[in-house]
């Protein structure tokens, strides 16, 4: 691996930050601050690796996040200000909380095997103590190896091991069980669903202190990954999923509070300021952006997102290019906006538009924005506004 030279990058760190800064007090620094949410899924892609080993090989996944980190340092110039490794599991949390069955195919991530299927199912749930559960402490075990390995390599970064986590009720109740399934008995038997989700809060919770008491710290903020509530109205996230979200920010977020969503959700964004009162939201690359900016700017919290992977699938071209401008025109004004690819980055997107792209959004993205209105090509049937 080659040595990455940190000093001559300082200067746009210093930038990035700054930039950053002015974003999340709601002013205008010298341009629309960027970031790209890439991980391993998309540098395994780059580097012509199959994922599946990356799961398991620890010196594999080392040397594709330090790969993929000098790739983006040298092609992107995105506003990155944190630098790190970290032991990759992959999207396994639920199974390592509930010590059950994990797939691993070939050429694609590890997933949970779900096992929750019926109301009888949900009724004899348990999971392990995390200090004895045999999953969370492997894990532990393969974090410590990972950031010995990452210091036996000479690699003068900080690097993170055996971090476990899950998904919040909702969310993980669809790791766990169908998402159909789920999405059905909160219509059919809304009972189940409810001891369904206070058992998932309390694994959440369970695991959560653990991690919080093996650091020797207590985070006041919380992020939440929720991604299936883009898949219920406003009506039935306020009935029924709202009321465990709002206990996990209770808890854990006093001084923080950050949500991501991959689909829609943008029928949720007035409930998030007015009664959750986010901070910070990644809106997804299938929210509607215009109502990011009339509710969540207004309700103080910073969001970022919108721009779809599939946007960057192509080449880049006029589309995209005028995509970028309108985003920029309508999200940048005024500071609480960060321009990024919704999610994350995932394989297929074509480094060169992506680096393109970017390049693109850091011309026209100069403050103070201006960028006339156009109206979007008729075949562009997305309803991204």
């Amino acid at each position: 691996m080659k040595p990455i030279d940190w000093s001559k990058y300082q200067t746009r760190f210093e930038a990035s930050r700054a930039r950053l800064a002015a974003a999340y007090a709601f002013e205008e620094g010298d341009r629309v601050p960027t970031t790209v949410s890439a991980a391993g899924s998309y540098w395994c892609w780059l580097q012509g690796v199959d994922i599946a080993d990356y799961y398991t090989d620890i010196d594999l996944q080392i040397g594709v996040q330090y790969g993929g980190l000098q790739w983006r340092l040298e092609n992107l110039d995105d506003d990155v200000t944190h630098f790190a490794l970290g032991l990759d599991r992959g999207p396994i949390g639920e199974a390592l909380v509930f010590n059950t069955d994990i797939q691993r195919p070939r050429g694609t991530s590890p997933y949970v095997v779900r096992f929750v299927k019926d109301a009888q199912d949900v009724e004899k749930l348990s999971w392990p103590d995390p200090r004895e559960n045999p999953q969370v402490q492997e894990t532990l075990r393969l974090g410590e190896r990972f950031k010995e390995r990452v210091k036996q390599l000479g690699i003068d970064l900080p690097a993170g091991g055996g971090y476990v986590g899950i998904h919040p009720p909702l969310s993980c109740a669809c790791a766990i069980a169908h998402p159909t399934w789920v999405y059905e008995m909160l219509h059919a038997d809304p009972r189940v669903i409810e001891l369904l989700f206070e058992k998932c809060y309390h694994a959440f919770c369970d695991i959560k202190d653990y991690m919080d008491e093996l650091s020797g710290s207590k985070p006041q903020s919380l992020g939440l990954a929720d991604d299936n509530c883009s898949f219920v109205s406003s009506r039935m996230y306020n009935d029924t999923v709202l009321p465990w979200n709002q206990r996990l920010y209770a808890r854990y977020g006093q001084q923080g509070r950050h949500l991501h969503a991959d689909g829609p959700h943008h029928q949720h964004f007035k409930t998030y300021v007015d009664v959750i009162r986010l901070n910070n939201c990644d809106i997804g690359g299938w929210s509607k952006l215009r109502p990011a900016v009339d509710i969540l700017k207004p309700g103080r919290c910073v969001f970022s997102g919108n721009l779809n992977c599939r946007d960057f699938y192509g080449p880049f071209d006029e589309t995209l290019r005028q995509r970028i401008r309108q985003t920029i025109r309508l999200a940048a004004p005024g500071g609480g906006y960060v321009f990024a690819i919704g999610g994350e980055t995932y394989p297929l997107v074509r480094p060169d538009t992506l680096a393109d792209g970017f390049r693109y959004a850091h011309e026209v993205g100069k403050y103070p924005i201006d960028i006339p209105e156009e109206p979007m090509p008729q075949n562009d049937q997305r309803p991204w506004m």
